[in-house]
C-alpha cells in the first residue's frame, strides 16, 4: 500500500512541473502577432538647379549692321544650347571700345571678354590689360589655322581665341565694272576715263600699296626705313593722284563716306575690309564681287592682315566659362554663320568656304602683312596717317616721306 502510494506521489510532482514547464509557452500562443513597423516615407531631396554663371561680354559691331544682327542670332541660340550660361551683352562703339576696356579694367572692373581686332593686342597684353591664355587653351585650339593662332599671340604666348581674318581688298559692282583693276596702272587709268572710284585713303586702307611699289615701312629689326629707296614716296605720289581725281569729281574718299554711294550704285567699286560684305552683298546681290588690291611696279599690294578675336579680362574670376563661350561663338556652325551673313573670313579651319566672294577675299589675304604685334607698330600709326598735307598740296610725298621716317626714328 505504502509502495503504491508513493508512485503516485512521484506522477503527480512530475505532472505539475511539466504543467509549469509547458504554461508561459501556451499563454505566448494567444498573443496577437506584433505588426512590425514601417520606415517613414522619404521623398527623394530634389537639389535646387544651380544658378547660370554670368558672362559678360563686350562688342563693337556698328548698330544695325549686319555684323551685329547676326551676332545677335547668335547669342538668341545660345541662350538655348548654353543654359548653364547667362551671356550679358553690351554694345560699345568701336572708337570707344578699347579706351573703355583699359579704363574698367585699370580700375579692377571690365567684362569678362571682349571681341575686336588685334588692333592693339600688343600693347595690352604688355601692359597687362589683357588675359594669358596660353595653358587655359591648351589642346583646345586645333580647328583654328595656324595664321589666326599667330595673330592672337605675342612673344610666343596666346592671349586670344581668334574669330575672323580682316584685311582690305577691292569691292565692285560687276554691273557697272565687269572685272577689277588688275594693276596700279589700270585702277589709274579706270577712274581717269570717268568709272567712280571710292579709294579709302588713310594710313591702315592705304598700307598695302607701299609695298607694290617697292616700298617698306619697317627693316627686320623693325627701324622705320620708309626713306630708304623710292618705293614708299612712289607709292604716296601715285595716291596723291589718285585723290586728286577723287576729289575733283567728289567721289567718296574714305570708307564711311562710300558705304551709301557704293550700294546704291553711284560708285563702280570702293576698298575696303570685308566687315562691310554683308551690308555691301545685302544691297547688291549677285553684282557683288571681290579681288585682291592691284598689284605696283614692284609686285602685289599687302594689306595689313589682321585677326578679330576674343579676349579675356585679367580680373575676370570666370575666365573659363568665357573661354567655352568664345569657343562656342566661333565653332562651325557659327562661323558658318557670320562668314554667310556677315562676311566674315573665318579663322576656323572646319568651315567650308563655298561663296566665292569668300575665296576671293582669301586669295586676297595671301599676299597679307600679318599685323606685329610689336611696340614699334605705334611709330607708323603716329607718323605716317597725316596724309592731309601731302593731299592738300602743302608739301610733297618725298618730303613728307623724309619728315615722318625722321620723327619716327628720333
Amino acid at each position: 500500500m505504502k509502495k503504491n502510494l508513493l508512485a503516485a506521489i512521484s506522477l503527480l510532482l512530475i505532472a505539475t512541473f511539466v504543467l509549469a514547464a509547458c504554461g508561459p509557452a501556451a499563454t505566448a500562443t494567444t498573443e496577437a502577432p506584433v505588426a512590425a513597423t514601417e520606415a517613414p516615407v522619404v521623398e527623394p531631396t530634389v537639389a535646387p538647379a544651380a544658378e547660370p554663371i554670368e558672362v559678360t561680354f563686350w562688342h563693337a559691331y556698328g548698330t544695325g549692321s549686319t555684323e551685329e544682327a547676326t551676332l545677335t542670332k547668335i547669342l538668341d541660340q545660345a541662350a538655348i544650347d548654353l543654359p548653364q550660361y547667362k551671356i550679358s551683352v553690351l554694345q560699345v562703339p568701336f572708337n570707344d571700345i578699347y579706351n573703355k576696356y583699359r579704363t574698367d579694367v585699370a580700375a579692377g572692373g571690365g567684362p569678362d571678354m571682349f571681341i575686336a581686332p588685334n588692333d592693339s593686342l600688343g600693347d595690352d597684353a604688355r601692359a597687362g590689360l589683357i588675359a594669358d591664355i596660353t595653358d587655359l587653351a591648351a589642346g583646345k585650339l586645333g580647328d583654328y589655322s595656324q595664321i589666326s593662332i599667330d595673330g592672337m599671340s605675342v612673344e610666343g604666348k596666346l592671349y586670344g581665341l581668334p574669330e575672323s581674318l580682316k584685311a582690305v581688298a577691292f569691292w565692285y559692282n560687276k554691273s557697272m565694272l565687269p572685272e577689277a583693276p588688275k594693276t596700279t596702272d589700270e585702277l589709274k587709268a579706270l577712274m581717269e576715263g570717268g568709272t567712280a572710284v571710292s579709294i579709302s585713303y588713310g594710313c591702315y586702307h592705304h598700307f598695302g600699296f607701299f609695298s607694290a611699289f617697292g616700298g617698306k615701312v619697317f627693316d627686320e629689326s623693325w627701324k622705320v626705313v620708309a626713306d630708304q629707296g623710292t618705293g614708299v614716296t612712289d607709292a604716296m605720289t601715285y595716291l596723291n593722284d589718285l585723290y586728286q581725281i577723287s576729289d575733283k569729281n567728289g567721289w567718296p574718299k574714305n570708307d564711311g563716306d562710300g558705304l551709301a554711294p557704293f550700294t546704291e550704285g553711284k560708285v563702280a567699286a570702293i576698298t575696303n575690309g570685308n566687315w562691310a560684305m554683308g551690308d555691301y552683298k545685302k544691297a547688291l546681290g549677285d553684282n557683288l564681287a571681290v579681288a585682291p588690291l592691284p598689284a605696283g611696279p614692284a609686285g602685289p599690294a599687302t594689306p595689313l592682315l589682321g585677326v578679330d578675336g576674343f579676349y579675356f579680362n585679367p580680373n575676370s574670376a570666370n575666365q573659363a566659362a568665357a573661354l567655352e563661350v568664345a569657343m562656342y561663338l566661333s565653332n562651325k556652325a557659327n562661323a558658318t554663320l557670320m562668314m554667310n551673313e556677315a562676311g566674315h573670313v573665318p579663322a576656323n579651319n572646319t568651315v567650308e568656304v563655298t561663296d566665292p566672294l569668300i575665296q576671293g577675299l582669301l586669295d586676297g589675304f595671301a599676299n597679307g602683312y600679318v599685323r606685329p604685334q610689336v611696340p614699334q607698330l605705334g611709330l607708323y600709326w603716329s607718323n605716317f596717317c597725316g596724309t592731309d598735307d601731302v593731299f592738300k598740296g602743302v608739301t610733297s610725298a618725298a618730303d613728307w616721306v623724309t619728315a615722318a621716317t625722321a620723327n619716327a626714328n628720333k
